[in-house]
């Protein structure tokens, strides 16, 4: 009776064998020649033991301490449940955080388009013969061609984007 008690004890607490004998400041050998029943503790090992799993030591010398499998179903669920809310929870969270990034995208992008207009491309009457100012014109030049060419895609994009992580009612 005392074997599977302790054993029983031991498992519902969750611990190991290695983690009991640091508990009670023995081997985990120790632990396991009295889970196989080739030795028994001491009447104070008795005690720590008892203190350990929270119950008196005529409850680890009595009668099998049977596993409730009940509550241990019980206890799945509610911890499946517990996590299921915490991934909806960071469904939610990574669905929010890619919305508002495709709207800042959109936003920059219509500033951006807004911006290269209003500006008119001046550096089109920049004198060219300064070397800094041709490299400088021809990168900002670059950037202008690249920029009307992809941004409309990249408005597109993030408008489809938006529409389908935008949260359901």
């Amino acid at each position: 009776m005392l074997k599977e008690n302790i054993k029983t004890l031991r498992k519902q607490k969750g611990l190991s064998q290695e983690e009991l004998g640091i508990k009670l400041n023995v081997v985990r050998q120790t632990i396991s020649k009295w889970e196989q029943g080739l030795s028994v503790p001491d009447s104070e090992m008795l005690v720590s033991i008892s203190e350990v799993f929270e119950t008196s030591v005529s409850t680890l010398l009595g009668e099998n301490i049977e596993e409730a499998k009940v509550d241990d179903l019980k206890a799945i669920s509610e911890k499946l449940e517990i996590i299921n809310s915490q991934l909806l929870e960071r469904k939610n969270a990574k669905r929010k955080m890619i919305h508002w990034t495709l709207i800042s995208f959109c936003a920059i992008t219509i500033i951006v388009f807004i911006s290269l207009f209003l500006l008119n491309s001046p550096y089109l009457n920049w004198n060219y013969n300064d070397p800094e100012k041709a490299v400088l014109g021809v990168s900002v030049h670059s950037f202008e061609w690249i920029f009307v060419r992809i941004a409309p895609m990249i408005l597109i994009i993030s408008i489809v984007g938006i529409l389908l992580t935008r949260r359901k009612t």
